[in-house]
């Protein structure tokens, strides 16, 4: 998140007046470039006053004052693929390494602060700004913005240890219910395998106990009660004519008859 305060440059760097040294024809255009930039640059023309300081590069590739302009000109404009923020990293880099003029190294460095902390980079931030306070302990806006990384840093690492104890608090939940899951499914497999061993026993024992049960006397065809009877008087009939032949064959002997029975039963 930037803030006003936290700026890249107010202005760009303003030429000092003219050395009384003659100068000639490239040393003036190369110091007209610088000075047509600064005018583009003071009215937000940023894009203009890139291709002046390029200009200016193109007669002195070691212009420091041209390579910090054009890097603050870089920054001011800004890109959705970061390819200014880019190129304007690694001059300022260059510059606050290797720059002479210290006033040059001591703004490279505060604008590399300035960006590290608008991408929330604070640790690097606060580094930046020391550099810059070490060139320049007067720089009030590079003291200022230190104290600020310092205290985004503070914010930034608590919340990232909240982060991580509401993790862990996540996981350790996370694996209570995982253990409660398995000792659930354990409970239901073990629960699954009785079952089928008491199945398994049913099954063993059910011959066995066929056997021992009592066979049921199957139940004979019936008769009926007329059949029956029919059957019997057939009986009778057959039973009387026999007495009667019987009879007849002693009679006929000379035997005495035997006496007819009515019911032979």
């Amino acid at each position: 998140m930037k803030l006003s305060h936290i700026i890249l440059l107010g202005s760009a760097i303003i030429l000092s007046p003219l050395s009384s040294r003659a100068e000639d024809n490239s040393t003036r255009n190369e110091r007209n470039f610088i000075v047509e930039g600064n005018e583009l640059y003071r009215n937000k023309q940023y894009a203009d006053a890139e291709v002046a300081y390029r200009k200016a590069l193109e007669i002195d590739a070691m212009n420091e004052i041209a390579q910090f302009n054009l890097a603050a000109a870089l920054l001011r404009q800004g890109t959705a693929t970061g390819e200014n923020e880019k190129q304007a990293s690694q001059i300022l880099g260059k510059l606050a390494s290797d720059a002479e003029n210290m006033a040059i190294a001591e703004k490279a460095y505060y604008n590399l602060g300035n960006i590290a902390f608008n991408g929330q980079d604070y640790a690097k931030s606060i580094e930046l700004y020391k550099n810059a306070l070490r060139r320049n302990p007067d720089n009030d806006k590079a003291r200022e913005n230190l104290r600020l990384a310092q205290k985004r840093l503070e914010e930034q690492q608590n919340q990232d240890q909240n982060q991580d104890k509401n993790q862990d608090q996540k996981d350790d939940k996370k694996q209570d219910q995982n253990k409660d899951q398995n000792k659930d499914n354990n409970q239901d497999q073990n629960k699954d395998q009785n079952k089928d061993q008491d199945k398994n026993q049913d099954q063993q024992q059910q011959p066995q106990d066929q056997k021992q049960q009592p066979q049921q006397p199957q139940q004979q065809s019936g008769i009926s009660k007329e059949n029956a009877e029919k059957i019997l008087k057939a009986m009778e009939n057959e039973e009387n004519a026999t007495r009667q032949r019987v009879n007849a064959e002693r009679q006929k002997n000379g035997a005495p008859a035997r006496r007819q029975v009515t019911n032979p039963w």
